[in-house]
């Protein structure tokens, strides 16, 4: 039975029917009562530093389960708590995709990027906080908990190594000074690629938990999740030090002296102390708020120090306030359109992905579940895993048909239901709400879009470094550092971190420069996925993990101390939060 003693599916129950005077009196209750209002939480609790000295309050607050009846002030204030923590999650993919690092669009496409993208997660998480059922069969569409969807990350590495052979290959147009220029026919393309690859989602749904657990282990997910963390971490440093396009490379033309070029604001060469000052100053915001913050601080220091970068940077002259004035006050989904296509080569690592993202979406539902304070095991939690599972598959079609990249469900809110104690759908929704009315105002996304690529930078390493620092909890807690997996990790690491360090080892292999447009496909799909690191080390560990077999050893030291009980003296829970990535 689930903790909060609310109904365990969201399908309501027979009960008396309500009067229309009886659903006017709640409304009334709810929004003209100190009561609906209000209620008796301690708000302060949400703002009290952490401050050395200073006395710490004993009474726990009260926790707010899947159900209850939550003030409408508070479900305000926590909701919006859950939109701050996602945001800096959110941005991020649609401004290194969209900048010099991917298609090189100009300000309006970033802009119109980065408002879909809050506007489209919104609606999106939604539907997974909703669950609906779907009618004449045991299955479900999304978790019913607040498993709120964002841009995934994992589709970073895999987009820009495929927009780099899209260049390569004369898909997109290239200046006559070698410079790339903004190519939306390969965004279509990865738009209309990823609606597709999708499908192994949705199919994956339909496969019970535990045989997708044992397909796709911690062992797999595990070190393929800290890949994905280690490739994107060389973006973030690239951006803190000054940019990530043209700039930063050692052969450059002289319009990229200096970064982002020699006509923004305040310019200065790659690597300047003054950019690594930028960097720094929201680095050890960050780090600031999570030693003396308050619990809201904590939940949303990526965002104050993001905040904090872009006042100094402001008050020193590196802002730029032409995109802001010219963007347009709203946006919505489609302003902008993108002519899609299935382009060859991108389906197999995109598969790959939404693979990972199925497997992720499995530990961060648990997670959920358990800071929720429900079941963790049994039919219940399956038909939770099912929904949301599925449910991230469909996203992943609709936000591509809302162009926007692949989108999963996010970890980092499990961390704000923790620190809050409230699991109330109520803040799911308001978050959306947020969500939506940030995206829609199109100025809030400009002055996004017009942050230094330094301070953005400093943003993006700390949270691509929690990525792969995520991917080695998921070893940790799920995975037994036998002989046997030390092996697997081991061959399975050599070649991704080989991929990920030297990303064109595999260019000289396939020399291949016939008319047979579909051998070339072919063939360049598998140089992009043999040149991703994490899809190498998924691929390895998959097939080794599934033909190795136990030793004896291995099996009986298990039967010793794994069927008993733990050096505490409890019973080992299978059903922890083996695939958990960190908030």
């Amino acid at each position: 039975m689930d903790e909060d003693q609310g109904p365990s599916q969201i399908a309501p129950q027979s009960a008396p029917r309500r009067s229309i005077g009886d659903r006017l009196h709640g409304i009334k209750k709810t929004f003209l009562t100190r009561e609906g209002l209000l209620g008796d939480y301690d708000y302060a609790f949400l703002f009290r530093p952490n401050i050395p000295f200073m006395r710490k309050r004993r009474q726990a607050s009260p926790f707010f389960g899947l159900n209850d009846k939550l003030p409408v002030f508070l479900a305000l204030i926590l909701g919006f708590q859950h939109a701050l923590a996602m945001l800096a999650g959110l941005i991020t993919p649609p401004l290194i995709l969209s900048g010099p690092g991917g298609v090189n669009f100009g300000l309006d496409l970033q802009q119109y990027l980065v408002s879909t993208a809050l506007i489209v997660s919104g609606i999106l998480s939604m539907i997974q906080i909703t669950r609906f059922h779907i009618y004449g069969t045991p299955y479900y569409i999304g978790t019913g908990l607040i498993s709120v969807v964002g841009v995934s990350f994992t589709v970073i590495p895999v987009a820009q190594g495929a927009f780099t052979q899209m260049y390569a290959n004369g898909f997109c147009p290239v200046g006559e000074d070698g410079t790339r220029l903004p190519c939306p026919d390969a965004y279509g393309a990865l738009l209309g690629t990823a609606a597709v690859a999708a499908l192994i989602e949705v199919v994956i749904a339909f496969i019970p938990p535990r045989i997708m657990l044992r397909i796709f282990p911690p062992l797999v997910t595990g070190p393929t999740v800290m890949l994905i963390g280690i490739n994107l971490i060389e973006s973030g440093f690239k951006n803190w030090l000054g940019g990530s396009g043209p700039c930063s490379d050692a052969t450059h033309t002289a319009f990229f002296d200096k970064c982002p070029d020699i006509t923004a604001p305040h310019a200065l060469p790659w690597g300047s102390p003054e950019y690594l000052g930028l960097g720094f100053s929201v680095f050890i915001t960050i780090i600031l708020c999570e030693r003396f913050g308050s619990p809201i601080m904590k939940s949303t220091s990526v965002i104050i120090g993001l905040l904090t970068g872009i006042i100094i940077a402001a008050a020193m002259g590196y802002f730029s306030r032409s995109g802001i004035d010219q963007a347009p006050v709203a946006s919505f989904i489609w302003v902008h359109t993108f002519k899609l296509s299935v382009y060859g080569p991108l389906v197999l690592p995109l598969i790959a992905v939404f693979i990972i993202c199925a497997c992720e979406a499995i530990g961060d539902i648990t997670a959920s579940c358990d800071v929720s304070r429900l079941e963790v095991d049994g039919a219940i939690y399956e038909t939770r895993i099912q929904g949301g599972v599925l449910a991230d598959g469909l996203n992943g079609i609709l936000a591509a048909l809302g162009t926007m990249t692949p989108m999963t469900t996010f970890a980092q809110n499990n961390g704000v239901i923790a620190l809050t104690r409230c699991a109330n759908r109520t803040a799911g929704y308001c978050c959306c709400l947020f969500l939506i009315l940030m995206g829609i105002f199109a100025k809030f996304a400009a002055a996004l879009v017009a942050i230094p690529s330094a301070v953005l930078g400093g943003m993006t390493t700390f949270l691509f470094t929690s990525v792969a620092v995520s991917g080695i909890a998921i070893i940790c807690r799920g995975t037994p550092f036998t002989r046997r997996n030390r092996f697997i990790l081991t061959a399975g690491l050599a070649l991704g971190y080989g991929a990920t360090l030297v990303p064109g080892y595999f260019d000289k292999v396939f020399t291949y420069s016939g008319g047979n447009r579909s051998l070339r496909g072919f063939l360049d799909a598998i140089s992009l996925v043999l040149e991703t690191g994490f899809a190498v080390t998924a691929l390895v560990t998959i097939i080794l993990n599934l033909t190795l077999p136990e030793e004896e050893i291995e099996e009986t030291e298990e039967a010793v101390e794994g069927s008993g009980s733990t050096l505490d003296g409890r019973t080992p829970n299978h059903h922890s939060i083996d695939n958990d990535k960190l908030a």
